[in-house]
């Protein structure tokens, strides 16, 4: 069983839902990364998404964009976030990680390499944004050689046949993408997020993440009452980017965040 499977069966059995922060590796500064990491995991963080820095993050807003754009002035690469990831691993070896990003970065690797690479850090998930299924057929296999998980996204918009599809070529969980627009968006309405996941679960069993418009405690409370993962990204990116000049913060500022939407989740 996989890290990821691992993690939430036994969430299951406590009866809680995963907190899934997200971090662009390298924001604002290579060596704030794996710290971070293990704040988060202390802090309550069940999952870590570890954003892979792109010069052009399409499904992302401003936010995301921008913490990019601060790890990129750092050539921060996909080999660097994979050796952070080993990193990490040297003192973790429990949490999953999952990689989030674009194709760009894998294709230059190339697909074998990476996805070694990939399992021998320890990543134990994939979140590819641009790649498909239906494109995806020869790299979602080497992932399986490689025991990694093809995580996917959901919207609003996905019809039911498209669901099926995407659920069965993923593992792990499949991400639900709350809201029709990019990362940092406003406007979470829980009550169309729980329709849609009723949808969902009678399409799949795997887990459910929900992300995109998750901005406090409240918020991951309201989630985690319909879904199985709560992800939440630009606002902790948000307080890398405020203390971005004072770096030695960073790591507090979002345990307490954190904190808070683990209580309440728990609550």
């Amino acid at each position: 069983m996989s890290r990821i499977a691992e993690c939430f069966a036994k969430l299951k059995a406590e009866g809680r839902q995963a907190l899934i922060p997200y971090v662009t590796a390298g924001d604002c500064h290579p060596g704030v990364t794996v710290p971070l990491m293990h704040t988060m995991v202390a802090a309550g963080a069940d999952i870590i998404e570890l954003g892979v820095p792109f010069s052009d993050p399409m499904a992302d807003g401003p936010v995301i964009q921008q913490a990019c754009e601060r790890a990129l002035v750092h050539g921060v690469s996909l080999r660097d976030v994979l050796e952070m990831v080993a990193k990490f691993r040297e003192t973790d070896d429990e949490t999953p990680v999952v990689l989030m990003g674009y194709l760009n970065p894998i294709e230059v690797m190339g697909y074998v390499p990476f996805a070694q690479a990939a399992r021998d850090a320890g990543v134990d998930g994939v979140l590819t944004v641009d790649l498909p299924p239906e494109e995806g057929e020869q790299i979602l296999e080497i992932f399986k050689e490689a025991e990694i998980d093809p995580i996917f996204l959901l919207s609003p918009t996905t019809t039911t046949e498209r669901i099926s599809k995407v659920c069965a070529s993923a593992s792990g969980f499949v991400y639900y993408v709350s809201l029709k627009g990019v990362t940092g968006a406003a406007n979470l309405d829980v009550a169309s997020v729980a329709d849609k996941l009723s949808q969902i679960r009678g399409l799949t069993d795997l887990p459910i993440g929900v992300g995109f418009g998750i901005r406090d405690a409240a918020s991951a409370a309201q989630v985690a009452g319909v879904a199985d993962a709560v992800v939440v990204g630009s606002a902790v990116v948000n307080r890398i980017a405020a203390n971005s000049d004072q770096p030695d913060n960073i790591g507090p500022e979002i345990a307490a965040l954190l904190s808070d939407m683990r209580q309440a989740m728990d609550a």
